[in-house]
């Protein structure tokens, strides 16, 4: 595969950015909340808040923190605990989130969504106009699956679903990842040392299906398919970045012209 480099210019000019982390990127293996990640994570989107972007955040997380507040070791599969686990986890993530981003003067939104939102046509509206009010007014609305009432695993499949679905609703220009890894490899970078990642993929073709693995963390439910999942339904409106959230510093690069992760151009 041909190797491309794109020009940065676009992705510095980003304004309506949506950024997804995942609970790898958030919690300790414990599955608790990893603080200092969180404290980093705030303070470069604050930051970039201030610079005038308008910033959506999807966080996973509710699962994974509500967890071992449940006494269970692993993320849960029953369908009731995995409820539970949810209830009391998000409320607690919304909480830091709160008190975090306050510091910095800044103001957050819940909204909690289920796939009917994308169904039924009024919902649909009322989400996007929700949205639009909130970015108008500095908000940053903070978004997750509404798991607590969820009643199936596949209503979004997992947050890389969710977030490129927000994208494609506030009519975003940037559509960000957070992951555990460091983009789309051509072949699985913790058993092939000679794995080389991919900056650009122009297109999502057959070839770029079968690069993507399905596993995901203990915690946490997404793969790298279920990101080139997303990048189908993102770059249908906008482009996608793939990056490493294991320090937040890294969104610092991407608008200094440098070049982390693996983009997904717009189509």
């Amino acid at each position: 595969m041909k190797e491309l480099v794109y020009s940065p210019m676009n992705i510095e000019n980003a304004n309506r950015i949506v950024v997804k982390v995942g609970t790898s990127s958030l919690t300790h293996s414990t599955g608790m909340l990893n603080l200092r990640k969180v404290t980093a994570l705030v303070n470069v989107l604050a930051d970039l808040h201030n610079m005038g972007k308008e910033l959506i955040l999807v966080s996973s997380g509710a699962v994974g923190i509500g967890t071992p507040k449940l006494a269970l070791k692993s993320r849960p599969t029953c369908m009731k605990e995995r409820q539970a686990a949810a209830a009391i986890g998000q409320s607690e993530l919304m909480n830091i989130y709160k008190t975090y981003f306050s510091q910095y003067g800044k103001n957050v939104a819940q909204l909690l969504l289920t796939k009917i939102v994308l169904d039924v046509e009024e919902m649909k509206n009322n989400t996007i106009n929700t949205l639009d009010v909130l970015l108008e007014h500095g908000i940053i609305p903070i978004i997750n699956e509404n798991d607590a009432i969820s009643t199936y695993e596949l209503e979004f499949g997992d947050n890389d679903t969710l977030s490129a679905y927000v994208a494609t609703l506030c009519n975003a220009d940037l559509l960000i990842i957070m992951t555990d890894i460091d983009g789309l490899y051509n072949k699985n970078p913790q058993a092939y040392p000679d794995a080389q990642r991919i900056p650009v993929v122009e297109k999502i073709d057959d070839e770029i299906r079968q690069m993507a693995g399905s596993e995901g963390s203990a915690f946490g439910t997404g793969g790298m398919k279920t990101k080139i999942m997303a990048a189908e339904i993102a770059t249908q409106t906008c482009d996608m970045l793939i990056i490493n959230g294991s320090n937040p510093v890294i969104l610092y690069d991407i608008f200094d012209g440098k070049q982390p992760g693996t983009l997904f151009k717009k189509q």
